[in-house]
């Protein structure tokens, strides 16, 4: 195995939907099946155990579900000891899925239809390899709406932001690329990736994905 590829693990309860999806990912010289889980509990052995990129997350299974699984994978405690960065897609049969907006509130990169294409399988696991939201910032605001979750008050740390930084944190939330907002503020793109480094110090998110969601919640879209 390469070390530029792709590790994922695939979490889901159905054997033959497994096979399936590895057969697709295996098919693809930058990415590789690691192993599988059956259910959430599995999962979380199997993350310990194997240290995947990527984890495809079912979000309805036996057990432990997926929104759990995915809380889990991302306490504080696991995430502190952690050598390599983690993340997750969920994976869903509902469109605008309540159970997935939550599994995003708590870590996941956004979420896929199972009946998705194999191609759109395989670029949204590059896309959240990244760092980066599988849904558009306006399509994840709309599912985070769907929660009727009640807007919060900002929190200090985003007053410590510089304008510059309040500047690139807008641009993000609105789903524009590096190469985007460094066009839009007259700088380069080595300076705008300083720039999201500090936000996400700053304001303790995990990726660019959690911009959104911090977003959303206090009233700053």
């Amino acid at each position: 195995m390469s070390d530029n590829e792709i590790r994922v693990l695939l979490v889901d309860d159905q054997e033959l939907f497994r096979a399936g999806i590895a057969v697709i990912i295996d098919a693809h010289p930058d990415m590789r099946v690691v192993g599988h889980a059956t259910d959430g509990f599995d999962a979380l052995n199997r993350v310990d155990e194997l240290e995947p990129d990527v984890v495809l997350m079912d979000i309805r299974m036996p057990e432990m579900d997926g929104v759990e699984a995915t809380r889990q994978l991302f306490s504080p405690e696991r995430v502190n000891r952690r050598r390599r960065p983690l993340r997750v897609l969920v994976l869903t049969t509902f469109d605008l899925d309540d159970r997935a907006a939550t599994a995003i509130r708590h870590g996941a990169s956004g979420f896929l239809l199972k009946d998705a294409t194999p191609a759109m399988l395989c670029d949204a696991i590059r896309t959240v390899h990244t760092g980066n939201a599988v849904l558009a910032p306006r399509d994840l605001t709309a599912l985070l709406d769907s929660q009727f979750r009640s807007r919060t008050a900002i929190p200090e740390s985003y007053t410590l932001l510089t304008d510059k930084e309040q500047e690139v944190f807008a641009a993000i939330a609105k789903g524009h690329s590096n190469l985007e907002i460094a066009q839009r503020i007259f700088a380069s793109e080595s300076t705008v990736k300083t720039h999201v480094g500090a936000i996400l110090r700053k304001l303790g998110l995990r990726d660019r994905v959690q911009v959104v969601v911090f977003a959303h919640d206090h009233g700053l879209m």
